[in-house]
């Protein structure tokens, strides 16, 4: 297990056990999300500095630094590839990186305010992001363009994921919701 603070770390948990592995230092401030890439040999995490940190799980090490947000890295989610990483700002943006080389391979944009949640589909085809403006939208991961606007929320979209299937898609809302969206 992985947890992230306003203290700018990132700490590493055995859950069982209840006993802190290690934590994981570099940020010069909080740290709002982190994600374990499915092979569960790296993390990525998202600060209030701006930056996306990519980590050595084993070592604690730190393997690359992202920067492309003017504001603070709220969100980031890691593909199943192990190497495709998308991010949400602060800033209104997502971003997609290669999280191997470190190159941005697209910078998205249609959200009218912060963006607070991301998540990739199963088969690595879109991605989903949550935003303080009410709203979810579907992004075709290739090409960058936005598939779909997904409204239904009386508040912010807090958290986005995608089912196992790729055929839904669950949003949670800070008006206490949680929807359910059918998603082909």
């Amino acid at each position: 297990m992985v947890s992230s603070s306003a203290d700018k770390s990132i700490r590493l948990w055995n859950w069982q056990k209840g006993k802190l592995i290690k934590t994981l230092l570099g940020h010069e401030d909080t740290v709002w999300s982190v994600a374990f890439s499915p092979d569960g040999k790296t993390i990525a995490s998202g600060s209030a500095d701006k930056s996306i940190k990519i980590w050595n799980v084993r070592t604690g090490m730190l393997q690359r630094e992202l920067k492309g947000h003017t504001e603070s890295a709220n969100a980031v989610a890691i593909g199943p590839d192990n190497q495709t990483l998308v991010s949400g700002s602060k800033d209104k943006t997502i971003k997609i990186w290669n999280m191997i080389t470190g190159k941005r391979i697209n910078s998205l944009t249609g959200h009218t305010n912060s963006i607070l949640s991301v998540a990739i589909s199963p088969d690595r085809k879109n991605c989903a992001s949550g935003s303080k403006d009410d709203t979810i939208k579907i992004w075709d991961l290739s090409s960058g363009e936005l598939c779909q606007t997904l409204s239904g929320h009386a508040d912010a979209v807090k958290s986005v994921a995608f089912s196992p299937d790729g055929r839904s898609l669950v949003s949670g809302g800070w008006d206490g919701t949680l929807k359910i969206w059918r998603y082909n």
